[in-house]
């Protein structure tokens, strides 16, 4: 019987580029990079023959000239006299700042809803599936327009607060929530706080609430290790991070500006535009959906033996779920929870159709039209999401990474 086996080493000959297993994958490959790299060069030239035939060029000076439109809804300093540099950047914390709060709440729907749809109680367990169906079978987009025309509709304009109007009263006194956004209080501080003694104050306490509550924790394990109970830590935890902060910031005065209706508006506090609101909410729910999809199939992977063997011991169901079930199905869970971030990253571009000044509003809407940089505009609209998808990628696969099985 005879066997088709590599050739015995020898000298090399061109032909083992082909007939030799050992050379061969690297001769396709290296064939596969050759055929890529001319296919990107001869794109980059045609790119450039055009652009030379037509008197134009690729020039990224247009970031330093004047933007000359203004934005409502911003985190950083800006006025129409501002460099497009920095509407770009005032759009792009923009995206990140509705990518970061959407990430949060569709992660808390997702887990809720998830979890809730295998609950043992037969209503709870349909109106979750009913919710899941839903919401991630009609687009995002549609979800954006019907919450930002309920918004409209529904919520009453700011003149209307002067009135008798019981549906047109400050929430505590504090909040006002109207057709062109919610408006609540600003935090400030009478004595002043910015310095750099100031920020290492609060890196000091938060180092020593985070060893503190180590050692609560460390504590309650020990007597649970030697009793068979364990104390709650719960309140302990918040006070040890929470009393120091709340002492600190009393001492520098630490007072609220609450909003006031002046003329036709709100002046004063801050301002939640109902752009805002309407996107952040319509990616949570949308996005909700599908995160609570794959919390529900990672605890379906976790055997039931370790459920029925953690009852067994007299673990409370609430206890097993939190401890033993969603800690092995994080496993699970994780690996498409990436794409679902990464899917609210990227559907954040829709904002622009309830006038949210995003990055692609910004960078890809006014400065494109205004400087007429249609390409320099893409390409930089291209680089930012292509570093933002690499960076959350990366960021959540060192957890996956921390938390996968590890084999001997």
């Amino acid at each position: 019987m005879t066997s088709i086996t590599d050739p015995p080493r020898g000298s090399f000959r061109p032909s083992m580029l082909i007939n030799d297993t050992r050379y061969r994958s690297y001769t396709f490959q290296a064939i596969a990079f050759v055929v890529l790299a001319l296919s990107i060069g001869y794109l980059i030239n045609n790119l450039f023959t055009n652009l030379a035939a037509q008197g134009l060029d690729i020039d990224f000076s247009f970031l330093g000239a004047p933007a000359g439109y203004d934005i409502n809804q911003r985190l950083i300093e800006y006025t129409s006299q501002s460099t497009n540099l920095q509407a770009a950047f005032v759009g792009i914390l923009n995206t990140l700042l509705v990518a970061f709060l959407a990430c949060v709440t569709a992660t808390i729907f997702g887990v809720l809803a998830g979890v809730l749809r295998l609950s043992n109680n037969w209503l709870v367990r349909k109106l979750m599936a009913i919710y899941v169906e839903i919401f991630r079978n009609i687009p995002v987009l549609i979800w954006v327009l019907i919450i930002f025309t309920i918004m409209i509709a529904v919520l009453p304009g700011p003149r209307e607060f002067r009135g008798d109007d019981p549906s047109a009263t400050m929430f505590l006194g504090i909040s006002a929530f109207t057709n062109r956004g919610v408006y609540i209080p600003l935090p400030f501080f009478e004595r002043g706080f910015g310095g750099g003694l100031d920020f290492l104050m609060v890196l000091a306490v938060l180092v020593g609430s985070f060893f503190g509550a180590r050692a609560v924790n460390a504590r309650a394990t020990r007597i649970q290790e030697a009793t068979g109970v364990r104390p709650a830590t719960l309140l302990t935890n918040l006070g040890i991070w929470f009393g120091p902060l709340i002492v600190m910031f009393l001492v520098f005065g630490l007072r609220f500006e609450v909003p006031e209706l002046k003329g036709f508006n709100f002046a004063g506090g801050i301002k939640v535009g109902g752009p805002l609101i309407a996107i952040w909410f319509a990616l949570s729910i949308y996005t909700g959906a599908f995160i609570a999809e794959n919390v529900r199939a990672g605890i379906q992977a976790v055997s039931k033996g370790q459920t029925e063997a953690a009852g067994a011991l007299g673990i409370r169901p609430g206890r097993i779920m939190s401890l033993v079930v969603l800690p092995q199905a994080l496993r699970v869970i994780i690996p498409p929870l990436i794409s679902n971030y990464l899917n609210i990253t990227k559907n954040s571009s829709l904002a622009i159709l309830v006038g949210y000044a995003d990055v692609t509003a910004t960078l890809g809407g006014i400065t494109l039209n205004q400087t007429g940089r249609a390409i320099e505009c893409i390409l930089l609209l291209m680089l930012f999401y292509l570093t933002i998808s690499l960076l959350i990628s990366a960021v959540i696969n060192v957890y996956n990474n921390a938390i996968k099985l590890k084999e001997r």
